[in-house]
């Protein structure tokens, strides 16, 4: 298979690159569409033998749950049961980066939910995903455009040297905003459990409802984005408080992942910063392109100095913790 990318810098580019990704959709086949968080590959969520192909084509194992995202608000009543906390939260954060899971109605085919009674729920404020999606008329099932367990893609580039061959179609619309996956959250009557931390940090959703959080539970997931090993570069990955403390083995080539103003050092062959500004959001935003041009130099090993955790340094800390558990 070819794998076709098509730019969208002119409004005729986008218009065509859209009206082509409807026509695969429309098809049964998947596309890699660019959305507020990461590249997402799309398929018709509705229709098992589309969504069979996403699992196909990530590797993706059949027990971990997708997100569905929706064309519009009123579609959420004929997927999912909601609530008031939940109709608050939309409200709120949709069209956007917060993923809902919630009790499923029997019009998602159980593949979507890996047969679970809940689905997870969002609507993504992409202008072409959010244009594909509404065209299209039907929810979409979207993970990150990536081979299962890597480093999610930022970039169209990043989704072709993951799945060249594998894909039909992939459009360009540029790097992504946030650079990290959507916050997935499970309301539980009038609190909430964060289930994967995201753009959407736990302090602005104390000022809904009170607020926990869920560790990764490791194998088998009761909700997209729990799997402990995920967001891995295949260069083993460390974390380190104190980036200057680090001792390199002779004959070793190491690479840094700075988030501090520290110097670059010679201790490192290769050195990447988060922010020039101790900015989280930019930081969170270049995260996984940082760590995927690191993981192509060649390294030994990468160190990623650790973040606050707080706001989005949260959901970067998640990410890199993950990235170190290696199978």
């Amino acid at each position: 298979m070819k794998t076709e990318i098509a730019k969208t810098d002119s409004p005729n580019e986008w218009s065509r690159a859209v009206a082509r990704a409807l026509d695969l959709l429309d098809a049964g086949e998947v596309v890699a569409l660019p959305t507020e968080t990461v590249y997402g590959l799309a398929a018709d969520a509705l229709s098992t033998a589309a969504v069979a192909k996403i699992f196909e084509t990530k590797e993706r194992p059949r027990f971990d749950p997708l997100i569905v995202h929706l064309p519009e608000r009123n579609w959420l009543p004929r997927i999912a049961k909601s609530s008031k906390l939940v109709e608050t939260l939309i409200a709120k954060f949709w069209p956007g980066p917060l993923t809902v899971l919630l009790p499923k109605t029997e019009l998602i085919p159980e593949i979507v939910t890996a047969g679970l009674a809940t689905v997870a729920v969002r609507m993504s404020a992409h202008p072409i995903f959010a244009r594909v999606a509404r065209n299209f008329g039907r929810p979409l099932a979207a993970p990150s455009a990536n081979r299962f367990g890597r480093i999610s893609p930022t970039r169209a580039e990043h989704v072709l040297e993951e799945l060249d061959g594998r894909i039909p179609f992939i459009v360009d619309g540029g790097a992504t905003e946030h650079g990290v996956e959507s916050t997935i959250v499970r309301p539980e009557g009038v609190g909430l459990t964060i289930l994967r931390k995201g753009p959407i940090t736990r302090e602005q959703l104390e000022e809904f409802a009170e607020v926990r959080s869920e560790t990764a539970t490791g194998s088998r997931p009761d909700a997209p984005g729990q799997v402990a090993s995920h967001y891995a570069p295949h260069t083993p990955l460390r974390i380190v408080e104190d980036i200057s403390s680090v001792e390199v083995p002779h004959g070793q080539r190491y690479g840094a992942l700075l988030w501090s103003s520290a110097p670059f050092s010679e201790t490192f062959v290769e050195s990447r910063r988060l922010s020039t500004t101790n900015d989280l959001r930019e930081a969170a935003a270049n995260l996984f392109r940082e760590l995927r041009e690191l993981d192509r130099a060649g390294l030994d090993c990468i160190v990623a100095e650790a973040t606050p955790e707080t706001g989005l340094g949260a959901a970067i800390m998640d990410r890199l913790r993950r990235a170190t558990h290696h199978k």
